[in-house]
């Protein structure tokens, strides 16, 4: 599997999911914050896959 998320996408991946998944624990405390696990979880691994079907790529040729 290739690396295709690089940094600041990375980052900002990780902090919309937690934010997200925040919203199950506390706030509102819709069950719609779940969805936050799909940036979490791209961002932790580097890969995106719907990045791979449309062939983007935010990593500087970094490779797994």
């Amino acid at each position: 599997m290739k690396k295709n998320v690089g940094g600041i996408d990375r980052i900002l991946r990780i902090v919309i999911g937690i934010v997200l998944l925040a919203l199950v624990f506390v706030g509102p405390k819709t069950p719609w914050g779940w969805i936050g696990l799909i940036p979490l979880i791209t961002g932790l691994i580097n890969f995106c896959p719907l990045y791979s079907v449309f062939k983007l790529s935010t990593a500087k040729g970094e490779e797994s």
